[in-house]
């Protein structure tokens, strides 16, 4: 199956798309293989014990027909009972890996672009509100408070030993991450990949590493800046060993790189019981949040497309549809009969 370990380099190290995506996509092109691939007509796709699978490229190629790409539709949503949209993200999958094929002269066609999809419902971007983000800040606004420091001053390996200091870490660890998340609209596995380069108090930016190994360069507020340096403080006094410029920005209690499942833990921990903060609790509806905010603030699409590191301005324009309240404050004041009325 030397195809798809090619295709895979290809994704991994030319397209440069980020690890989390890699490996979709193997799991996405493996489980078309383990159901698309005629294991009758003497091919062997059966799983091997290092967990790879046997299947010549001839019998990849031979299944990549509508008729097969049809029926690995039909199954992911009756057998495996996907939603439309999770359907539609394999499609795109198997898509990329046919273009990539036809690219080297391995395939005449593309299958998938003949195959109707499932449809899917408009799912609207879920936020949080700004006066309840702001109440949760100012409820928290002591952890982000040089004052908070002198808890552990010359305490140097405390957070090792001790479990109250482990919890304070914690807490201004976790306000940090929904700081950062909120005031930059970055992703989940960019927060992650942020090291002490990263940040740059001195030009008050933060240089964000994005999908696609493009770069960003986002802008701080006066308090986010001083909430990373306080947070940074904190760490150098509770924890053991020097740290330089690639190392990650932020660390576990353990001084380790954080991980995805860290970050949706603090953001749940964080927001559960903050009021007025309902529905789903997730990084990604912090970023939500800032795009809606910036746009009902008057924040054109092109410097909100920007920030957030969208490929395309069609990303961005989801965002509309929460800006009814300035959209009517806009026809209230714009509009000739509204006018007449007042």
């Amino acid at each position: 199956m030397a195809i798809l370990d090619e295709y895979l380099d290809y994704v991994r190290f030319v397209r440069r798309y980020s690890s989390r995506t890699a490996e979709i996509y193997e799991e996405v092109l493996k489980n078309f293989i383990r159901c698309c691939v005629d294991a009758d007509a003497g091919v062997q796709a059966q799983v091997s014990g290092d967990n790879s699978l046997e299947v010549t490229d001839d019998a990849l190629l031979k299944a990549l027909t509508p008729t097969q790409v049809r029926n690995y539709e039909v199954y992911l949503l009756d057998a495996c009972r996907m939603k439309p949209r999770t359907v539609n993200q394999h499609l795109s999958a198997l898509s990329s890996f046919c273009r990539y094929l036809i690219s080297r002269k391995m395939l005449a066609s593309n299958p998938v672009s003949v195959v109707k999809r499932p449809k899917q419902e408009q799912r609207l971007p879920e936020f949080y509100r700004d006066d309840a983000l702001e109440k949760y800040f100012q409820e928290t606004a002591w952890w982000a408070s040089r004052e908070s420091l002198d808890l552990h001053a010359g305490q140097k390996g405390d957070l090792a030993r001790s479990e109250s200091a482990k919890e304070a870490y914690m807490h201004r660890l976790s306000r940090l991450i929904i700081s950062i998340l909120y005031s930059t609209g970055i992703r989940r596995a960019e927060l992650i990949s942020l090291t002490r380069s990263s940040f740059d108090p001195q030009r008050k930016v933060l240089q964000v590493h994005g999908k696609g190994d493009k770069m960003r360069t986002i802008p701080l507020v006066f308090s986010l800046i001083e909430e990373i340096l306080v947070y940074l403080n904190a760490v150098d006094m509770l924890m053991e060993g020097s740290y330089g410029p690639g190392d990650p920005l932020l660390l576990t209690p353990a001084g380790g790189k954080m991980y995805p499942a860290f970050v949706d833990r603090a953001v749940k921990a964080e927001l559960g019981g903050a009021e007025g903060i309902s529905g789903r609790l997730s990084p990604h509806v912090l970023r939500h949040s800032l795009a809606t905010e910036l746009l009902s603030e008057g924040g054109d699409l092109y410097s909100i497309k920007e920030l957030l590191g969208h490929s395309s301005l069609a990303a961005t324009q989801i965002y509309t549809h929460s800006s009814i309240a300035q959209l009517s404050k806009v026809y209230q004041s714009a509009h000739p009969r509204a006018k007449k009325r007042r």
